[in-house]
């Protein structure tokens, strides 16, 4: 493709993606007109039409899913080598874009990023908090952070915090009222507050094991959310018992505010991990911020 198409190619991979001309123009910082002269431009120049225009709508057509499977991939690995560029400065520069959950991002990156920053002004770090599952390499981020146990196979993984547990809480006033379960099993004749996760479509099950043996167990209750400060409030306030991480209840505990319960069925498993594709052309910026956030058990 000619050199003179690069913006072609760039304003239709941004349409296909966005599904809209406005939120194109918006994220190429150009204008909904100059954006459909480009598109119209390089579906002359190929002969086939490339998008799908009603008036509520746009979306690739069969050859523009073709054009965009080949192109993101291309258009990607053209980015990190001219982001690769700034090590030649003096002092590493570029931008990173992290995907995160809210606890991990208040608890371990934002106070390691409040440490490292400030030695590396031309860094820029762009943050996002889902608590959902993001895929990582279609929404163009640099690297995400999850629990050890969520990640695919075929990511780089970098530890970043300790082993992590899932506890059984409940508050004192609720346990004055409803015998203290002793088994997962007597779950189900308790008020649960439960966690809606919309990437599963809907509730999960809580999981639990104990001497090589592994359950699970579907609860029910008068209240469920889908963030985990707000099951926190709901615990305390005696709406039942929570399934939420150790680190996220450990000073509700230690002030009695809450109590674990079924805690010889709740092992311990890998904790965050900072990951990103293998395939991935590294900055000595990205390279840096890894290091950083790298956990050592001597910590």
């Amino acid at each position: 493709m000619f050199q003179d198409e690069m913006g072609s190619l760039m304003a239709f991979v941004a349409v296909a993606e966005e599904r809209s001309f406005t939120r194109a123009a918006g994220r190429l910082g150009t204008s909904q007109s100059a954006l459909s002269h480009k598109i119209r431009r390089l579906e002359a120049r190929l002969g086939v039409r490339l998008l799908t225009r009603t008036t509520r709508s746009v979306s690739p057509t069969a050859a523009g899913e073709r054009l965009l499977e080949t192109l993101k991939p291309a258009l990607a690995d053209i980015t990190a080598q001219l982001e690769s560029l700034t090590d030649v400065r003096d002092k590493p520069a570029g931008s990173i874009r992290i995907t995160t959950a809210d606890h991990v991002a208040e608890t371990i990156l934002w106070p390691a990023l409040n440490r490292w920053l400030p030695k590396y002004p031309d860094i820029e770090v762009e943050i996002t908090v889902d608590n959902g599952f993001v895929d990582i390499v279609a929404e163009r981020f640099d690297a995400g952070i999850r629990l050890g146990e969520n990640l695919d196979k075929d990511m780089i993984a970098v530890p970043i915090g300790p082993m992590e547990r899932c506890v059984i809480v409940g508050s004192p006033s609720y346990l004055a009222k409803y015998p203290v379960p002793t088994h997962p099993d007597q779950l189900v004749n308790h008020l649960c507050i439960n966690r809606r996760f919309p990437s599963l479509n809907g509730k999960s099950a809580w999981h639990f094991e104990k001497d090589g043996q592994a359950t699970q167990v579907r609860v029910s209750g008068q209240v469920a959310f889908n963030r985990p400060e707000m099951i926190l409030k709901a615990a305390v306030a005696g709406y039942g018992l929570a399934r939420l991480l150790d680190s996220q209840v450990i000073h509700q505990v230690e002030a009695g505010r809450l109590v674990r319960v079924l805690d010889d069925w709740c092992p311990a498993f890998p904790g965050y991990y900072l990951y990103y594709p293998s395939r991935r052309q590294n900055t000595s910026a990205f390279q840096l911020l890894v290091e950083a956030l790298r956990y050592s058990k001597s910590e």
